[in-house]
């Protein structure tokens, strides 16, 4: 890893938008779809997935299958993580509420789920039941009550076992062997066997990326997502075998991935270098993790750990590992991250797979402006108004003059009319 200059570091992406090429092959794939329906689909599966499929729905058979093949241990796990994330997702649940005043006038908010959500899981170069877990389990606390899994088909023609598995213990059995932008579109203009959704969340490539921001209201989405990015804010209390190893944790998603060390100690950026290449000889995805930290990865030395916040809140990591001394003294100071790990037994993937918190997270710079996934995403919310006589009265003609401000007499008269109803 480079020691860099932390004044003039980035880890910003020009990765959503993609190529001029890439973004009018999502268009075409969109309108194909959209004009075609299962045909569109099946054919572009084949085109880049290489696999002729009979029919894109999940049957039962297959999910029996996927229960047999999984570790026992595995499936242990992943019951015991539902449990840990729908915990805490629960504590996240609001509900409707009404106030009514004296004069009568009650005021409200009516929160309800979305009906249809459908989910992306990934596949390629891995599968990643977790996935499923963090994204429809928000989704069932807040209510949803039907939800689309999409995941394109491994070269046999079927899906990973272990998102089949995850599926099965959510009780979601609507799985649908489809990838890339051709899934999104199913999901948003709806085939003959894919009926649309209001909202389509999960992580995908390029294609699925681009699919999304393009469909963008038509249904609503959860983010653009961008390559995934850790930063580690250390201290010579820091173990540099640990902070290897949580900058490769991240590095061994993808080549465009960043992985960064701001510390306070020359001695910890050395030891943490070698370190890296050490523990990079015997990954077994070296090759991509070892793109990542040769592109995208970099240590920053800084005099004082208030210069090394100030660089963290600049970054505003998707994740954000604390191993100070004293890393709960310092919480207040965090301004911009998605996910924040305190001490050295917080490893990223902790959140990743297990604690409770959820992994989708605002990524190349965006936890500025963005939170996690959570139950709110999955939630629509309606104002309730009921405006009282005694209120009309009062203030009619407040509101008719701000009205004729903006030059919207018939609003005006709305209000006027009513007024001159009941004062007769």
């Amino acid at each position: 890893m480079k020691i860099v200059e932390a004044a003039n570091f980035s880890t910003r992406r020009d990765v959503e938008t993609g190529t001029k090429t890439q973004r009018a092959a999502v268009l075409e794939i969109l309108q194909a779809v959209k004009n075609e329906g299962d045909a569109a689909v099946l054919r572009f599966t084949e085109q880049f997935d290489r696999i002729t499929l009979d029919g894109m729905r999940v049957m039962e058979e297959e999910f029996r299958q996927a229960l047999d093949e999984i570790d026992s241990e595995v499936r242990d796990a992943i019951r015991e993580a539902v449990a840990n994330i729908r915990d805490y997702h629960s504590r996240q649940m609001r509900q409707s509420w009404m106030t009514t005043q004296e004069s009568g006038t009650m005021l409200g908010q009516l929160i309800r789920p979305l009906q249809r959500v459908g989910l992306y899981v990934p596949g390629g170069t891995a599968a990643y039941p977790s996935s499923v877990l963090m994204n429809a389990i928000p989704a069932q606390v807040a209510g949803v009550e039907e939800i689309a899994v999409v995941t394109p088909p491994g070269k046999d023609g079927a899906v990973n076992p272990g998102v089949l598995v995850a599926a099965y213990e959510l009780g979601v059995k609507e799985v649908y062997k489809v990838g890339g932008a051709q899934a999104i579109a199913a999901l948003t203009y709806g085939t003959e066997t894919i009926k649309p959704v209001d909202k389509i969340v999960g992580p995908g490539n390029i294609y699925v990326a681009l699919a999304k921001r393009e469909v963008f209201g038509l249904v609503d989405i959860d983010m653009v997502a961008g390559p995934s990015e850790i930063v580690v804010l250390a201290d010579s209390s820091a173990n540099p075998v640990y902070v290897a190893a949580d900058l490769l944790s991240q590095a061994e998603h993808d080549a465009m991935a960043s992985a960064v060390l701001v510390t306070t100690c020359r001695k910890l950026a050395q030891a943490v270098q070698q370190e890296v290449e050490q523990q990079l000889a015997v990954l077994p995805r070296k090759e991509i993790a070892e793109a990542s930290i040769r592109e995208h990865g970099a240590i920053c030395v800084v005099d004082s750990v208030e210069q090394g916040l100030d660089v963290v809140n600049r970054l505003a990591p998707e994740h954000l590992e604390v191993m100070l001394e004293d890393p709960m003294a310092h919480i207040g100071k965090i301004k911009n991250a998605g996910a924040i790990f305190l001490g050295p037994y917080s490893s990223e993937p902790v959140g990743d797979y297990f604690a409770g918190p959820n992994h989708v997270l605002p990524t190349n710079g965006t936890a500025r402006f963005s939170s996690p996934l959570n139950v709110d995403d999955f939630l629509k919310k309606s104002s309730l108004i009921s405006y009282s006589r005694q209120d009309l009265l009062a203030h009619g003609a407040k509101i008719i003059a701000l009205a004729r401000q903006e030059g919207l007499e018939a609003h005006a008269r709305a209000i006027q009319v009513r007024l001159d109803n009941e004062q007769k």
